[in-house]
């Protein structure tokens, strides 16, 4: 085997290696059996989990138990924007019920809208909560909580430009009121104020929550998508594993539960993100604040929270705190907003971009501004490949013109073989001299490769992580790019009368679609720039890599198939006209009828040749 072929073949494993490995550790999961933002199975999380100030003894948590029918049976203030709608209940003055209008279940325009937020004691309960902790001198029935009764004292529905203010009074000199308003995306700004009209001070903790009853029933547990709590403090990103979160070292002062406490100087935010939509605590930006994400076991409670820092207010005197709430869709361009123009501090880090978050970055701001431009997201994928291949053309020429003169040196190889005979010391050695002597760098194939690895990786991050793919259609049969190709060799691509095996089946990897039989042919033609190797095993890897590639890839996502295929037709097309240039124009259809009448013999011979 020569060496040439030796590097061709060492090339094709790894890169099937690459994809094997990848396949095995980022599989497409399965579509999720319930709807996205109703995942989880929800009683109300515990009172008493602990949302007072740093030093105070825990108590202001969520509800103490579900106390369900009360909180049915409570008022509500109705939310309407022209992105988002549902309500706010008077009991805790809780942000408990949310759906997005621009989004539904299914890619069918008839399902239902994505319900984000879901009431404590219903299925799928997620929801925020804000109120004051007691310092010394006062009670948790002095202060407003989870289960306090607010009265409307302005507006009536809660609308872009139009807040709500609520009140409570503890009737022993502290009035309450919270003012409650939303723009017009996914931002609430929750500004609560507290008047002392007793006479002695009061000391009080303001305090922000985000409640999720257990592990939502949907989530992916995929390594490339992080799910679950999230926070940055000063500069630092943690993703929290819920499953981690709940094996964490019980912390005394917030009652015995796993905790992890991160006190933040300036800039922060902390709540849960979901695939596509995300809930968060952001205290204005400056503001001081201790993050917590804790579980409480006993109510299978997942707990973040905002806990500001203590506030005494003088008899006679006021105080006010705000602080915002993002609850909605993440959205690179609106999320970007918040961060640039709203000054909050690595907001569109609360996206998972992953660990090549250096190339992911940026190929999603161009994705994104060809899907803008062009008005399509896989016309805009396309022409995303077209500018990747332009980056790295430079590189590719190179490796295509070695590889042509690989071809040239060919008869000087043969020739090298017959007079070194079997010493191989000899004509390594020889070898290097003919490459060192013509300037070819017999490593060079695996170039394109090695480049086209993170650009791929990427690229799957991208497709898979980011909302913007989500049941984007591109043409026909593909109304999802972020979804496997839906068509299937199994009943001739709907032709025949039958459904196709069940995602997770063992057949399901060969219920091919349209994109990926595409996928396999452009790995085939591009494979007859040049001949069938004469090896044996060289022949038979080769001629099996573009049916494994297409049964290997087919499960992925449409988007990512599409690049792919672009990719081929795009390499095909650079490496035909560069080796027509240096004199060694390949002959695709004799390679082709080649590989159909090559018959080989114990040596590796074609038949028709002898």
């Amino acid at each position: 085997m020569d060496d040439q072929n030796k590097n061709l073949i060492l090339a094709t494993v790894l890169s099937f290696l690459v994809i094997l490995v990848w396949y095995t550790l980022f599989a497409p999961p399965p579509p999720p059996a319930t709807a996205p933002g109703t995942q989880v199975e929800a009683t109300a999380p515990a009172d008493g989990t602990g949302a007072a100030g740093t030093g105070t003894a825990a108590g202001a948590g969520a509800d103490a138990a579900p106390a369900t029918d009360a909180l049915a049976g409570a008022p509500r203030i109705l939310i309407d924007t022209p992105r988002i709608t549902g309500s706010i209940s008077l009991m805790g003055g809780r942000i408990d019920d949310l759906s997005l209008k621009d989004y539904r279940e299914e890619v069918d325009p008839a399902s239902p809208i994505v319900r984000l937020l879901v009431p404590a004691g219903q299925e799928g309960a997620l929801y925020a909560l804000y109120g004051w902790a007691p310092g010394a001198g006062l009670g948790f029935d002095r202060v407003p909580g989870a289960r306090t009764l607010w009265s409307l004292e302005s507006g009536d529905a809660l609308s872009v430009g139009k807040p709500v203010t609520l009140r409570w009074d503890n009737g022993a000199g502290l009035v309450f009121t919270r003012t409650i308003s939303v723009d017009d995306n996914y931002m609430f700004t929750v500004a609560e104020k507290v008047t002392n009209s007793g006479s002695a001070p009061a000391t009080l903790y303001p305090y922000g929550i985000v409640a999720r009853k257990g592990i939502p029933a949907a989530i992916k547990n995929f390594f490339i998508l992080h799910e679950g709590p999230i926070q940055r403090a000063d500069g630092v990103l943690t993703e929290i594993k819920y499953k981690n979160l709940a094996k964490a070292d019980p912390v005394e002062a917030e009652g015995g539960v796993p905790a992890e406490v991160t006190e933040v100087a300036a800039n922060g935010w902390i709540g849960f993100t979901d695939h596509y939509w995300q809930t968060i605590l952001v205290p204005e930006p400056g503001q001081a604040f201790t993050a917590v994400a804790k579980y409480t076991p006993a109510t299978d409670t997942f707990q973040t929270e905002a806990r500001l820092p203590v506030m005494t207010v003088a008899p006679g005197d006021s105080a006010e705190v705000s602080t915002m709430l993002f609850a909605g869709a993440k959205e690179w361009e609106t999320i970007r907003a918040y961060q640039n123009e709203g000054g909050i501090e690595g907001f569109l880090d609360s996206i998972d971009w992953g660990w090549f978050f250096f190339i992911t970055k940026p190929m999603f701001a161009v994705l994104h501004w060809l899907h803008g431009t062009i008005g399509n997201m896989g016309w805009a994928i396309i022409a995303l490949t077209f500018i990747m291949k332009a980056l790295v053309f430079p590189l590719a020429r190179k490796s295509y013109i070695s590889m042509a003169r690989m071809k040239e040196l060919q008869p000087q190889m043969e020739a090298l073989k017959e007079r070194t005979g079997d010493d191989r010391q000899r004509f390594q050695k020889e070898m290097m001299e003919l490459y060192k002597r013509e300037k070819v760098n017999p490593a060079s194939g695996c170039l394109p490769i090695l480049i086209q690895i993170p650009i791929f990786f990427s690229l799957y991050k991208v497709i898979f992580v980011t909302l913007e793919l989500r049941h984007a259609p591109w043409i026909g049969f593909v109304k999802d790019l972020s979804a496997p190709d839906p068509t299937s060799l199994f009943n001739l691509f709907g032709l025949l009368p039958w459904g196709t095996p069940e995602v997770g089946s063992f057949f399901h990897i060969f219920s091919i679609g349209v994109l990926p039989i595409c996928l396999g042919i452009s790995m085939w033609l591009q494979q007859k720039l040049t001949p069938a190797p004469t090896d044996p095993t060289q022949a038979a890897v080769f001629a099996w890599m573009p049916w494994i590639f297409m049964f290997m890839l087919g499960g992925f996502a449409s988007g990512l198939v599409l690049y792919w295929i672009t990719n081929n037709l795009i390499t095909f097309a650079q490496q035909y006209t560069i080796m027509s240039m240096h004199g060694k124009r390949p002959d695709i259809f004799d390679n082709i009828r080649g590989s159909f009448r090559r018959k080989k013999d114990g040596t590796g011979t074609d038949a028709s040749r002898k």
